[in-house]
């Protein structure tokens, strides 16, 4: 019996985050500049024609196995909620117009864990839905499958966030992303490659050495925002334009700019809501740039996980110093230009 298997890139985001989340997008309209980098997560997927259309799932961040009777109510516990809210969408019970009894084994684990900000959540949630794809035949286009993943993260689980981790990992690359109102347009950026390498070299990924949990900043923001509070709403506003300041930059080459604009839009995301930065974070930035970084900021919604840096050519190694100094880490990584990719393979494991 062949082994499905689907993986999805994570993705770091330089600027426009926040402006993906709603109510801003469909009042006014939002952008978001990012790329994927080779970390992925990973969906395997083993079919058995028994008739008896159990689920096993095996989580091996968590290092947990979960077994799911036919038509058991799934019910949100902490215990793999993102995928039971991936089977009631994707795998529904016969209650709900399940056609097939196949029993099926989900084997899923991710380069970074949840709480990094590098979009983990949501991009196991596209490799989930790849995986489904495969097993399903379905001719779903990118956009149909961060629709989905979407649906499944934010509407089913109920997980407070934005639209761009999906689209990044069902997309891949470089791209610009505007969400306007139900529509969302990915534009595909080509980078020259010189400055894709030179972009490569120049940024540094570092985990902060903590960890976050989103919606709780998530939900303040949107209430900020919603209540018509200034500085969340001018910031909000101010990112938007610097997303797109920023893709025309990188388009025209001007590398140098995007430490500048990476610290721009760090001071303004602070500015969302309270918690997004905190003394430890502003210690570990304030320690980076004084050994050499021009800009950089937390690449999730704010309070720990990874921080992107974009380090001047020459003190590069002074910078990764200041990580570890301040108890933080260099992680090694490259851009990568594929988005969800799926296969099939023979085996038992």
């Amino acid at each position: 019996m062949p082994i499905l298997r689907s993986k999805a890139p994570l993705r770091i985001s330089f600027a426009g985050g926040g402006t993906d989340v709603s109510p801003y997008p469909e009042q006014k309209g939002g952008a978001v500049l990012n790329c994927t980098i080779d970390k992925f997560a990973y969906a395997s997927m083993q079919v058995d024609k028994d008739g008896q259309g159990r689920t096993r799932v095996r989580s091996l961040d968590y290092n947990l196995t979960v077994d799911y009777e036919r038509g058991s109510h799934l019910v949100f516990d902490g215990k793999l909620d993102l995928v039971k809210a991936a089977l009631r969408i994707l795998h529904p019970g016969p209650d709900a117009g399940q056609t097939t009894a196949d029993s099926i084994t989900l084997a899923l684990h991710s380069d970074a864990p949840p709480g990094t900000g590098l979009g983990s959540s949501s991009t196991m949630c596209v490799a989930l839905v790849g995986a489904f794809q495969k097993y399903l035949r379905e001719p779903w286009t990118a956009y149909e499958i961060a629709e989905l993943a979407y649906r499944i993260e934010r509407e089913e689980m109920g997980v407070r966030g934005g639209r761009q981790d999906q689209y990044a990992a069902a997309f891949g690359g470089f791209n610009f992303i505007e969400f306007n109102g139900s529509t969302t347009i990915v534009n595909p950026l080509k980078i020259n490659p010189e400055v894709q390498n030179e972009l490569a070299y120049r940024l540094l990924l570092c985990y902060t050495g903590t960890s976050h949990y989103s919606n709780d900043i998530i939900q303040q923001q949107q209430e900020n925002y919603t209540s018509g509070r200034k500085s969340t709403v001018d910031a909000l506003d101010a990112t938007k334009r610097l997303a797109v300041d920023m893709k025309n930059q990188l388009l025209r080459g001007n590398i140098d700019e995007m430490g500048r604009l990476l610290d721009e839009g760090w001071q303004l995301k602070k500015q969302f809501t309270d918690g997004i930065s905190n003394p430890p974070i502003d210690r570990f930035y304030a320690a980076a740039r004084e050994a050499g970084a021009l800009g950089g900021k937390l690449v999730g919604s704010g309070g720990g996980g990874y921080i992107l840096l974009f380090c001047d050519g020459e003190r590069r190694a002074e910078v990764v110093k200041a990580v570890v100094a301040q108890g933080g880490r260099a992680v090694d990584f490259s851009l990568e230009p594929a988005g969800m990719q799926t296969w099939s393979v023979r085996g038992t494991a």
